[in-house]
């Protein structure tokens, strides 16, 4: 068979390995891809429209197409491949809205009953001041469109609140993404990831993961793409689970039934653990990244199969190693700012599996650093201390100019 992964990070690493580990007779393609995922495969060269790759994908008898990058999803390759009469797995248009659009997003979960914060949405920028006015707690100020992962900011008093939106609304810090903007209650707990896999019918949850997203450590500074994951998330103890299923996922199925929202492919649970409930704060509509790094690892079974049960509707049921995994994200310093790149990677040929790469290039035998985020070094454990200890052993063995990475993962 021929499998084509749409994305060039670490998570499209990882999917391909692993794909590739369970079955070696799948030929792999790429697009953009990266040096990792060229090592396994084989990268699509040049600017490909939409179009291009479904034609691409008709030409090459790709027998399915996975959506890793939300980016793909935006643009509606779904709907296009789904034309053409090529299997496809992602959501189409209508569905990635719950993850490209926060407004319907959150219009979704009150309508079906999901748990999530209070807030109030605002194009005018006065209206939003003025709400601000009346308001005596910290909230989360989000931009309508996703803006890269990046579109978030929590406000602790009225100065930020005002800041964040001069930043947004009037400066245009996310472009168009910030026309719109919602003012959410700011809610104290830990976070939570639950990415999952929707056959059309029923959505079956992988382990929970717990994620760190901003560049500082004890999760100060500018949000990023991800600095780190480690799994499972130690906060989803059992009452957690009974409630996250009750509250979350069981209306957010009913209202996907019933809107028609139906796809086979991803969705990506992100939530708030407070003392009292658990609560949605976004979804996704594909694999989180590196979410996805840490999970693969622990996965038992054949993931290949997973996707082509669901493609065809069957049930589907996973088995997981008994094992604690860490995934350290390793960048460019500046990120997600401003950074450098061409920077020569040393260490990788010493690495042990698994390790991915995630903005890194192959030139002349040698690895040359290409994007923000460069690669993430996963360490797997019997306890969740044996894990973390194992990813940093491997983060030492890794050198290149303006190298920086948390410290703290999992910690």
């Amino acid at each position: 068979m021929k499998v084509l992964i749409l994305g060039n990070g670490g998570r499209e690493h990882a999917i391909g390995k692993k794909i590739f580990k369970d079955c070696h007779s799948v030929d792999l393609y790429f697009y953009p891809g990266n040096g990792g995922t060229n090592q396994i495969g084989k990268n699509i060269e040049d600017h490909h429209t939409t179009l291009d790759l479904c034609l691409f994908a008709k030409k090459n008898s790709i027998d399915l197409t996975i959506v890793g990058s939300e980016t793909f999803l935006y643009d509606g390759i779904v709907d296009v491949f789904k034309n053409f009469g090529l299997a496809i797995m992602g959501a189409h248009y209508l569905a990635a809205r719950l993850e490209v659009d926060r407004v319907f997003s959150k219009s979704f979960m009150k309508k079906y009953g999901v748990r999530t914060p209070k807030y109030k949405v605002f194009s005018s920028y006065q209206k939003a001041v003025d709400f601000l006015e009346k308001t005596h707690y910290s909230v989360v100020i989000k931009t309508s469109g996703i803006a890269a992962g990046k579109g978030v900011i929590l406000a602790k008093n009225k100065t930020e609140a005002k800041n964040a939106l001069n930043s947004i609304m009037i400066d245009k810090k996310f472009g168009k993404s910030g026309n719109t903007i919602i003012i959410e209650e700011f809610l104290k707990g830990q976070e939570s990831s639950i990415i999952s896999i929707f056959n059309g019918k029923e959505i079956t949850p992988f382990l929970s993961a717990k994620d760190y997203k901003k560049i500082g450590e004890k999760e100060t500074g500018s949000n990023t793409g991800g600095m780190g994951t480690i799994v499972p998330n130690p906060y989803m103890t059992n009452e957690v689970w009974m409630d996250f299923k009750k509250n979350i996922l069981t209306p957010t199925l009913e209202g996907l039934l019933l809107e028609k929202l139906t796809f086979f492919g991803f969705i990506y649970f992100g939530l708030m653990i407070t003392s009292n409930n658990v609560y949605l704060l976004e979804y996704n509509t594909r694999m989180g990244d590196p979410e996805t790094q840490a999970l693969l690892p622990l996965m038992n079974s054949n993931f290949f199969h997973i996707i082509q049960s669901a493609l065809l509707q069957k049930k589907v049921s996973i088995s997981w190693k008994k094992l604690c995994s860490c995934c350290v994200v390793l960048s460019s310093k500046g990120y997600p700012e401003k950074y450098e790149s061409g920077k020569i990677i040393k260490g990788l040929n010493s690495l042990m599996e698994p390790f991915y790469i995630a903005g890194a290039k192959k030139e002349k035998e040698r690895w040359i650093t290409s994007h923000g985020r460069v690669l993430n070094m996963v360490g797997l454990g019997k306890t969740m201390d044996e894990a973390i200890k194992m990813a940093y052993n491997k983060v030492k063995k890794i050198h290149f100019e303006n190298l920086y990475y948390r410290k703290d993962i999992g910690l």
